[in-house]
């Protein structure tokens, strides 16, 4: 288990959970029972990146839990962090890993288990909607440029809703941060998948930055990071966390905030895969 310095404001360390599912976990030194957010990997699975962001959401004061969903994959691991490899996985059995994850949450004696929260990135964006619509128990749920590519709404063997169905029945606020320049999203999905959320009068803030490719908050790919946004993002999720756990939203009201920035010549076309 390794710790980070004394001077840090954080703890962090690998545990394991019951069910034999590693997760990357960081606590903030603030005493007492904290928030918790549960952050969930890109397609690399839980590398330096993901490290990084959980501990940041420590440092904010947050629990972070990051869950190693490929854990059950055998294959070249190596092969997997470059990307080379890709491991899908069955909604029924993310459902089940991430309801194992928050019953852990739930019992440490460092969360309170009424203020849990649940981030998905990339391939993960649906894998975050799918607690937030089989469960009632969260507070907050938040997608970064993912949820809302093509394929999200069509079905499949492991995909047996589409995302709309997950997004009529989600019982928390949501987050989506997306980006104007992402070859696998586009503004029109981004703008379908708003429109899910306004036909079945659900709250959300939905923002999509000026020229931000897809992948744009990953510091460890110079290609598509984006400074600028990725600070900005970072604050208003902070913003959403503080406002969600705080019971900024009136459950009784249905509250639409969306913000975009693209151009009058957006064509997603000319929008290409950067590393």
């Amino acid at each position: 288990m390794a710790k980070q310095k004394k001077s840090s404001p954080l703890s962090s360390s690998t545990v394991r959970l019951p069910s034999g599912m590693s997760a990357f976990r960081a606590l903030p030194r603030a005493k007492g029972k904290r928030p918790a957010v549960i952050l969930l990997h890109e397609r690399y699975g839980v590398v330096q990146h993901t490290k990084d962001l959980t501990a940041k959401l420590a440092r904010a004061g947050y629990v972070g839990l990051a869950p190693d969903l490929f854990w059950r994959f055998t294959g070249d691991k190596k092969a997997l962090q470059r990307g080379d490899v890709r491991v899908e996985l069955r909604d029924t059995e993310v459902l089940d890993n991430l309801g194992r994850a928050i019953e852990y949450l739930k019992k440490l004696d460092s969360v309170d288990p009424s203020r849990i929260g649940i981030m998905g990135v990339c391939q993960t964006g649906r894998h975050a909607l799918l607690p937030a619509a089989h469960r009632d128990d969260l507070s907050a749920c938040v997608v970064f440029y993912g949820a809302a590519g093509g394929k999200e709404w069509t079905t499949d063997e492991y995909r047996p809703e589409p995302i709309e169905a997950l997004l009529q029945k989600i019982s928390c606020p949501l987050l989506g941060v997306f980006g104007e320049a992402d070859h696998i999203i586009s503004v029109d999905d981004v703008l379908r998948f708003r429109g899910c959320l306004e036909q079945h009068k659900k709250s959300f803030h939905v923002r999509i930055y000026r020229d931000a490719p897809h992948g744009w908050l990953n510091d460890t790919m110079p290609g598509r990071y984006r400074k600028e946004a990725a600070t900005d993002a970072w604050k208003l999720l902070l913003t959403f966390l503080k406002k969600s756990f705080g019971g900024g939203w009136d459950k009784s009201r249905v509250l639409w905030t969306f913000e975009s920035d693209f151009s009058t010549d957006y064509d997603f076309k000319k929008n290409v895969r950067l590393e």
